[in-house]
């Protein structure tokens, strides 16, 4: 199985626990791709943002950069202290800089609300953390086949 090695992905998990166990299920996948986290709303929108603010003061073209550092899909948990991940989605899904960012929501709620909100809001997928280590190996292997190896995201502007 070939990654796309130099396409980060994005992780907003406040668990570390959490964290562990999908660095852990990733590693076993050979996924290589670059990890970043954030384990809180603030600091995706921080983290986001820097890039942008990075590249200008270097005096770079601001938009290769983004393209160049900007994670290709973000997995969003939605429980985070601070700005939950239901604003963070919103926030992202509204500005024309990060919209074109696919976003895979990953927690543990599986209420029919939370779930239609999301996707109104523009998430791109719905997964539910299931409590089994099977059930949830499962899940991830779905994400990493589909969102890091099968998907073509759209070419950026």
């Amino acid at each position: 199985m070939t990654k796309k090695l130099h396409e980060p992905l994005l992780v907003v998990e406040d668990s570390n626990e959490d964290f562990r166990m999908l660095q852990r299920l990733m590693r076993r996948m050979s996924v290589q791709n670059p990890i970043h986290r954030c384990t809180n709303g603030d600091e995706v929108l921080e983290f986001l943002y820097q890039l942008g603010n990075d590249a200008y003061a270097k005096g770079e073209d601001l938009l290769n950069s983004k393209v160049a550092l900007r994670p290709s899909v973000i997995l969003l948990d939605l429980n985070l202290p601070g700005i939950d991940g239901r604003d963070i989605l919103d926030r992202l899904k509204q500005d024309k800089s990060f919209k074109g960012i696919p976003i895979v929501v990953f927690t543990t709620s599986s209420n029919p609300k939370d779930i239609e909100l999301c996707y109104q809001k523009g998430a791109n997928g719905y997964l539910v953390k299931p409590m089994d280590a099977l059930e949830l190996k499962k899940t991830i292997q779905a994400f990493v086949d589909y969102w890091l190896d099968a998907n073509t995201p759209p070419v950026l502007d």
